[in-house]
């Protein structure tokens, strides 16, 4: 009752002249043991009832500890100073966020701003069922009657097209592929029915169409009446569902406007900078991280001998009724010397399953994977382990894949410990090399991964893959869940390296525009099997498959504005 008090004390009266939430001078400073750090610098904006609103910049940028600041989740050692951060409740009167306490602050989150997170299987309780996950509000809101907490899960499931809510309220998080987990999650921040929706990078790491499913819950939400701040990196997304968009930089808020606007007539040179850093079909031939134009390669490689070869490979999981399910069925691929190889699909095609075989870490049921001509697939591991220098692999998450223990300059010497004779000192001075050919200060040789940025731990994986001197890279996923510059960056040292060092990649993502500026060929999955596969101008210029259609359907216009854009900047 002291909360609900206190909430009441913070409240200004009738609010028909003010937006659902508004935000003036937003500052948020980090105490640190060298002082303050200031991480939002006086931001304001205002988000209207039934308005998609979209706060986009690269990592660091302020976005996340923006959205935290807005439901009282910055932290302890945090300070948290503006002129105005008001939120019009549900009886239509404004509450202070300024001003509330933390037992305040459990009334208004949930109730009145729902909060929707990047990785909804760590936001996810393991040890719940979806159910009980989303009826939580329900009860600590008392919304509804106990005996009717089950029918409103279920309709909230249905709400954000959940199939089979009531198989998948059962159901435990791990038990969800991606973008049904991440239904479970908005569903959860819906079920307290709040009036504003914060969704930070709701989307990152879903496949295209998964990812319009996901929008399209939003899309019906601000139908419905409701404010949603959207939080992303990805411009596309923000040009395909806001109305406004506000661009982050070191804390400041350096462009905001209507959507059409600020994509296809940028004032900042930021924004100007990030929307030349989507990848597309006008980025193939370009770099996309420098500002000037600089033509790359040919897309029509000199066919030579495939380094890999895969032939009518099956690869089956038991499930654990003990039925059999087939992750790859029937597949053939090649990959020539210096050749980029592009495999695309949504969650569940097979996509990763295959470079795991590839890498010979799965072992097909059915057909055979050769390398340079010879066996792979079918050696023991033995007469398999001296060959692995010659193929390698980067991972969509560096992080969980190197030993939190070592520093950057044992994680990259590994593969050296492992597969040569180099004794310490020609280690450290390959290690130094590689760290200069990925770009990297070798003072970052003696830091540990969790002290690095994604992009640079990125950077590590790759120097760590190449140090071998493999002719063959698998990457699965390696940029999904960066920034764009940093994206960028990464796909633009990738193809430097390939040009230098000749590497052939066999490059695995659901980000359909990255894997039309890096391929030379793209093969399409689905349910397991290769639907189409081409040269990237025919898969992109005329699908043949109906598959196909539906996920280029999927992909977000952008450069619909960044043509704009480059005709008004001529």
């Amino acid at each position: 009752m002291e909360a609900v008090r206190e909430i009441r004390d913070t409240r200004t009266g009738p609010t028909a002249a003010h937006p659902l939430l508004e935000v003036k001078g937003l500052r948020v400073a980090f105490a640190t043991a060298q002082g303050l750090i200031e991480a939002v610098r006086g931001i304001s904006f205002a988000i209207a009832s039934g308005e998609i609103f979209a706060l986009v910049g690269e990592s660091g940028s302020g976005k996340s500890v923006t959205a935290r600041a807005l439901v009282g989740l910055a932290g302890p050692r945090t300070q948290i100073a503006a002129g105005a951060m008001r939120l019009v409740g549900h009886d239509g009167d404004v509450v202070d966020l300024l001003r509330l306490s933390e037992p305040s602050w459990r009334m208004v989150r949930g109730r009145e701003i729902g909060f929707v997170l990047q990785d909804a299987l760590v936001s996810l309780d393991p040890l719940r069922t979806v159910g009980r996950e989303i009826a939580e509000p329900v009860l600590t809101h008392d919304l509804v009657p106990r005996s009717r907490v089950a029918e409103e899960v279920e309709t909230l499931l249905s709400r954000v097209g959940m199939p089979d809510p009531n198989v998948r309220a059962a159901q435990y998080p791990h038990e969800l592929s991606g973008g049904l987990r991440q239904r479970a999650l908005i569903a959860s921040a819906l079920a307290g029915r709040p009036r504003l929706l914060i969704a930070d990078e709701p989307t990152t790491a879903l496949d295209v169409t998964v990812q319009q499913q996901v929008l399209a819950v939003f899309a019906a939400l601000a139908r419905a009446g409701h404010g949603v701040l959207l939080i992303t990196h990805d411009l596309a997304v923000a040009g395909q569902i806001a109305s406004k968009i506000a661009v982050m930089q070191s804390g400041e808020l350096v462009e905001t406007g209507s959507t059409d606007r600020v994509l296809a007539e940028p004032r900042h040179a930021y924004t100007r900078r990030l929307l030349a850093a989507v990848p597309s079909a006008m980025t193939r031939g370009r770099w996309l991280s420098s500002p000037s134009i600089v033509p790359l390669r040919s897309t029509n490689s000199k066919r030579r001998a495939p380094i890999l070869e895969i032939r009518e490979i099956s690869v089956n999981f038991r499930r654990p009724d003990g039925t059999s399910i087939s992750a790859v069925d029937e597949v053939s691929l090649d990959v020539h010397p210096g050749e980029t190889v592009g495999i695309v699909g949504e969650s569940g095609s097979g996509k990763s399953t295959l470079g795991r075989a590839a890498l010979a870490l799965e072992d097909p049921n059915k057909g055979e994977v050769r390398f340079h001509g010879e066996p792979w697939s079918t050696l023991s591991e033995a007469a398999r382990r001296p060959l692995r220098r010659r193929i390698q692999t980067i991972v969509q998450d560096p992080l969980s894949s190197f030993d939190p223990r070592y520093t950057v300059a044992r994680i990259i010497e590994q593969p050296l410990r492992l597969h040569t004779r180099l004794d310490k000192a020609a280690r450290a001075l390959r290690a130094a090399e590689l760290m200069e050919l990925v770009g990297f200060p070798t003072d970052f040789l003696m830091r540990r991964p969790h002290t690095l940025s994604g992009g640079q731990r990125q950077r590590v994986s790759i120097a760590q893959a190449l140090a071998c001197e493999p002719e063959l890279l698998v990457c699965d996923e390696p940029v999904s869940a960066l920034d764009v510059t940093t994206q960028a960056q990464i796909l633009d040292l990738l193809v430097a390296l390939q040009n230098r060092l000749g590497l052939a990649m066999l490059f695995i993502s659901h980000d359909l525009g990255v894997v039309q500026h890096m391929s030379h060929r793209i093969a399409v999955m689905k349910g397991g099997r290769i639907v189409e596969s081409g040269i990237v101008e025919e898969i992109f210029g005329a699908p043949r498959h109906p598959y196909t259609c539906q996920l280029l359907a999927a992909v977000p216009q952008l450069h619909l504005f960044k043509a704009r854009s480059g005709n008004n900047q001529r």
